[in-house]
Parts: C-alpha cells; sequence; structure tokens
C-alpha cells in the first residue's frame, strides 16, 4: 500500500480546523470512545465558558456567588416557599441592587421600579412571564410580553374593571359579603355551649372567589354557597403556582412545556378540577355571550370587554385571568388584615370602637358604602398596613433592561439583562416606614409629618404597580377592603384557634395560607352569645 498523495489543489490546502486536527492527532476515527469523550470534553469546556462569561458580565453587582452561577439558588428558595424574605435578607445584606441569578437581579429601589414601570419606558417584560400563560394556548395581559400589543389590549379591559361600565360593582361586593356573613352566622358561631371553628384561609378566598367571578360574568361560580372548594381550585392552586413560579426561573423549559408537543401535560379545558376546570368554565361562559350577540344584556367586566373589541379567544383568556388573580391576590390581603388584627389586640379594639363611633353617630351605612369607609382614617390605616406587611403579590415581575443597558443604582447593567422588584425589601424599608418597619402599626399612617405619609402613601401603592402595568383590578380591591373588615368587625369577635401557630403561610407568588382557624362569636351581651 502505498502512501496517499496529497493534493496541490486550494481547498485541500486550507488550515485543518481545532476539532480535525485533535481527531486526526488522536486518531479518533478508530476510537469512537475517544471520540465521545473528545465531544463531552468540548461541550463541558464551552459551558464552562458560557459560565464565566455570564458570571463576568454582572460580576461588578454583589450577591451570593451560588445565584451568579446557577438558577439552583432562585430554585430552592422558591420550593421552600420563602422567595420574597429572602430576596429581602439580600437587600439588607448586599444594597438596593442585589445579583441572584446569572442574568437576574433584584433591586429594593422604589424609584427604579417607578423608572421601569413608566408609560414610555423603553424596558419590556423579561422571560419571567412566559410561565404565566395560565391558559397554555395563549396569553393574557399579564404574560403578554409584547408592549405594543399589551398596551392595545389594556386599553379595552380598563373601562370594565374601573367600574364605569359596571355600575352594580359595589352591590356586587356587598351581596357576596351578606353571602359570607350568612355562611358565618349559619354554620360557624362559637357560643358558651357550641364550639365551632372555621378556617378563615378557606373562606376568605371563597368570598373574593365569588365577588370577581360575579363581576367577570354576572354570576357567583357559588363557593359561598356551597361552603365548599369547588373543582378542588384551592388544593390545586396549592399545589400548581409553586410550580409555576420554579418555571419563571427557567423560561426555557416553560416555553418547552407550554409547546404543542407537551402541552397535554398541562391543564386543558376537559379537566374536572383545577386550573383545566376553570378554563372550560370560562370558556363556555365567553362562547355564550358571543353566541347571543349581546354584550349589552349584562353590565359586567366580560360584556363590558366585548363592547371595547376583544374577541373571543381574548376575553376567554382575560376572563381566566380575573378570576385566578383578582382572587388570590385580594384574598391574601384580607387573610393578611385578619391574622394581623386578631394578633395585635389594640389595633383590633381601635379600629372596631372607630366602626361603634360611626354607626353610634350614623356616619356609614349597612352595608358600608364605599365612599363613607375613605372617611374612616383608622380603617384606611389598616388596609394600608395590611397591604404593606405582607405584598399580596411577591414575585419579582422581572422586566428586561433596553438596548443600550442602563445605570440603576450607580451601577452599569447591560442589555438583555432581567431586574425585578424585591416587594418585602421596599415595603419594610426603614427608612420610608421607620425603625418599626417590620412591625404591624396602623398609626404609622396617622402620623402629622405630612411629607413623611405622603412618601409612604406614594410607596405603598407600587404594590399595584404603576404606569404602563398598573394593576387593573386596583379599584375592585380595595373597594372590597374598604367594606369586609367594617362587617366582619360590628357584627363578630375574632379570635385565633392557635396562636402558636395561627396559620401555615408559604409563597409561591401569591401568598397561600393553609388551616387559618378562627372562633367567631357574635358581638354583644352573653345572654345572645348563649
Amino acid at each position: 500500500m502505498g502512501n496517499s498523495t496529497v493534493s496541490s489543489s486550494p481547498q485541500d490546502a486550507r488550515p485543518a480546523t481545532l476539532a480535525s486536527a485533535a481527531m486526526n492527532a488522536l486518531n479518533l476515527n478508530d476510537s469512537p470512545w475517544a471520540a465521545a469523550t473528545l465531544i463531552g470534553t468540548i461541550l463541558v469546556a464551552s459551558f464552562v465558558l458560557h459560565t464565566i462569561v455570564e458570571w463576568y458580565r454582572l460580576s461588578h453587582i454583589p450577591g451570593p456567588f451560588l445565584a451568579s452561577v446557577t438558577r439552583y439558588w432562585t430554585i430552592r428558595e422558591s420550593l421552600n416557599g420563602r422567595l420574597p424574605q429572602s430576596l429581602k435578607k439580600l437587600n439588607d445584606k448586599y444594597g438596593p441592587l442585589v445579583r441572584i441569578g446569572p442574568n437576574d437581579l433584584i433591586t429594593s429601589d422604589v424609584n427604579v421600579l417607578r423608572k421601569m414601570m413608566q408609560v414610555r419606558s423603553p424596558y419590556t417584560r423579561g422571560p419571567w412571564y412566559d410561565a404565566w400563560r395560565l391558559d397554555p394556548t395563549r396569553d393574557n395581559l399579564f404574560s403578554m410580553r409584547d408592549d405594543v400589543a399589551h398596551t392595545a389590549l389594556r386599553a379595552k379591559m380598563v373601562p370594565g374593571y374601573s367600574g364605569k361600565e359596571n355600575l352594580s360593582m359595589e352591590t356586587t361586593i356587598e351581596t357576596n359579603i351578606t353571602r359570607l356573613i350568612n355562611l358565618i352566622e349559619k354554620k360557624y358561631i362559637s357560643t358558651s355551649k357550641e364550639y365551632r371553628p372555621m378556617d378563615f384561609a378557606a373562606k376568605g378566598q371563597y368570598f373574593t372567589l365569588d365577588v370577581i367571578s360575579e363581576l367577570a360574568f354576572g354570576e357567583p361560580l357559588g363557593y359561598l354557597e356551597r361552603d365548599g372548594d369547588l373543582y378542588d381550585y384551592l388544593k390545586i392552586t396549592a399545589a400548581s403556582v409553586p410550580a409555576m413560579l420554579v418555571l419563571s426561573c427557567i423560561p426555557t423549559l416553560a416555553n418547552m412545556i407550554q409547546s404543542r408537543f407537551l402541552r397535554f401535560l398541562l391543564p386543558k379545558e376537559t379537566d374536572k378540577i383545577g386550573f383545566g376546570a376553570f378554563i372550560g368554565v370560562t370558556n363556555r361562559v365567553v362562547a355564550q355571550r358571543f353566541k347571543s350577540h349581546d354584550p349589552d344584556g349584562q353590565q359586567d367586566m366580560l360584556s363590558s370587554f366585548i363592547r371595547h373589541g376583544l374577541n373571543q379567544e381574548e376575553a376567554s383568556g382575560e376572563a381566566l385571568l380575573q378570576v385566578v388573580a383578582g382572587s388570590d391576590t385580594s384574598a391574601t390581603t384580607i387573610r393578611g388584615v385578619m391574622l394581623y388584627l386578631m394578633s395585635n389586640p389594640p389595633a383590633y379594639k381601635k379600629l372596631q370602637a372607630e366602626i361603634d363611633e360611626a354607626i353610634a353617630v350614623g356616619k356609614i351605612s349597612s352595608p358600608i358604602k364605599d365612599s363613607e369607609a375613605r372617611e374612616l382614617p383608622y380603617l384606611q390605616a389598616v388596609i394600608k398596613e395590611g397591604i404593606r406587611i405582607l405584598p399580596p403579590a411577591g414575585g419579582a415581575f422581572f422586566k428586561e433592561v433596553p438596548t443600550g443597558g442602563d445605570v440603576i443604582c450607580g451601577k452599569f447593567v447591560p442589555a438583555g439583562t432581567q431586574i425585578g422588584g424585591s416587594a418585602l425589601a421596599i415595603q419594610h424599608d426603614k427608612k420610608t416606614y421607620g425603625e418599626d418597619a417590620d412591625f404591624f402599626k396602623p398609626e404609622r399612617w396617622l402620623d402629622d409629618d405630612v411629607e413623611k405619609v405622603e412618601l409612604m402613601k406614594q410607596t405603598v401603592d407600587m404594590v399595584f404597580h404603576s404606569g404602563k402595568w398598573q394593576c387593573p383590578g386596583k379599584t375592585v380591591a380595595l373597594m372590597e377592603f374598604n367594606k369586609i373588615f367594617v362587617e366582619l368587625l360590628r357584627r363578630f369577635e375574632w379570635s385565633l384557634v392557635n396562636p402558636f401557630q395561627p396559620t401555615k403561610i408559604n409563597n409561591a407568588g401569591v401568598w397561600l395560607f393553609d388551616d387559618f382557624y378562627v372562633c367567631v362569636t357574635r358581638r354583644g351581651s352573653d345572654e345572645q352569645n348563649a
């Protein structure tokens, strides 16, 4: 056998690539295992190089080293239900801008969030939002990342949320408060002869689910009437929302699961329970409304959406978002305020005294009107403090730094970086709220320092976000809060069943309450309670 002839053509004279040189040197064509080893080495080296480049890109921003090279830290804290608390600890330790992932930053500077959320801000929603498609087949107002499409869709929906086209909004909330009171009277009043503990975690969300579904569709889903977890909603939420939070940390995986090839693993409208059942309910209601061709037939949010141009697919997606997002966040504040009031007897008695005095002088109706509630200073202080002490949505809501990068908290942040808000750190900031910021203290809102109180109001209002991403359900939520605490405290006395562990709370973007057992008695003499 002779030696191979070397070609003198220009094509054959080109330099060998690194890979081909290595293959020839190691004679890998004759050794599959050696080839596999080399390929594996190249892949590992590429991963290590990519990790180093990603780390270096934001290496000037402080944070735990583990979080700078992997998303494991964020995933771990999310799975443990303590991400908001962990983010606050990082801000307390490192300052207002902290690195919590290879491409993720968190800030406790409320002015940074305001800047990002301005109507004409070049910031856009980051990949974090991809995991929050409640129906995997379509985006909703919350998950939509296209700014132009989001603005157009939001403009069609704001009138329905504001109450201007739903004149029965206040009456609807009052009706469902009456349903809650009747349920308590019928099944959960304790007396000297009978003990009937009530899980307020469940009842609080039954109330918000019925309110938002009646506002959305014209009739409640019926949680309070049946006093049960229809479609296993609370149970499924406790299991699935944490998974969605973890997926938000890994957007690529979220998009992969939501693809048409793996979509069968996710909720679908034919399901009998959980999110899938809700998808089915909303799709049927919306389909019937479009079939009737009478958007003015019912004065609810859905009719408003249709009048302003939402098509059937958009209306279905937004109806589902209304029920899920509108019930979970409002329920958090209602549960949280009641928990903190029962844990703080002076605040409880002070609010109850304000209510009693207002009744005695004829300042409030039965049920109380929204306009009347706004004139009760301590009630407003309690509501603001409840929203502040436990911000109802604990997610980071990551936004993407625009082209050209930006200077944030004195540090340059390159384009494409995700930056989110640390809600607990912002709302527990001692510079804004005082050294006792971690303590439930409604009196802070009645301070004589007008400028200080105004700064606090502007800060707590960021719980609802601002600008182009302000929560459209803010009006509904505040009206619920203005009414429900007055009606619960004017009629009943409330106490914790287990002061040592009054409830179990975990966070999965929203706060999940479980086993929040309370003892409810009628207000009045012992004879009335017997």
